[in-house]
């Protein structure tokens, strides 16, 4: 494990994002920062379900529109925020969007992005 994703060693993650690919990029890049556990999941209900079952994420990435649904990581968002578990936003939606507005406190990275910059964000929101 390199010394940019020790912070994330022992972490419980959530990962909600409509494109397998990139939620299982994603999910590699945690892992391999040594995450104990990722739960990936590609709607907004099963997050939520994920949530509800337990146990407690320490951190999650949420993408913001999830494609041939009404769902969206907002209510997810909301739903972590109740929590203050600490999100992002990963997602192809630039400029100021709904997700801005609504949380701007979150951190955005938008798609295409790099492992580093992911792991810095997180960095950031875990650790000040």
């Amino acid at each position: 494990m390199s010394d940019s994703g020790k912070f994330v060693a022992g972490k419980h993650c959530l990962v909600l994002d409509d494109e397998f690919l990139i939620a299982l990029d994603v999910q590699q890049i945690l892992e391999n920062a040594g995450a104990a556990s990722v739960v990936s999941v590609s709607t907004a209900t099963d997050a939520l379900a994920a949530i509800r079952r337990g146990p407690r994420f320490d951190l999650a990435v949420l993408d913001v529109k999830l494609s041939g649904t009404a769902e969206s990581g907002l209510t997810v968002a909301a739903a972590l925020a109740e929590q203050n578990t600490p999100f992002m936003f990963l997602t192809g939606m630039c400029g100021e969007a709904e997700h801005t507005k609504q949380f701007p406190g979150a951190p955005v990275l938008e798609k295409p992005y790099q492992a580093q910059a992911l792991l810095e964000i997180l960095r950031k929101i875990l650790c000040g």
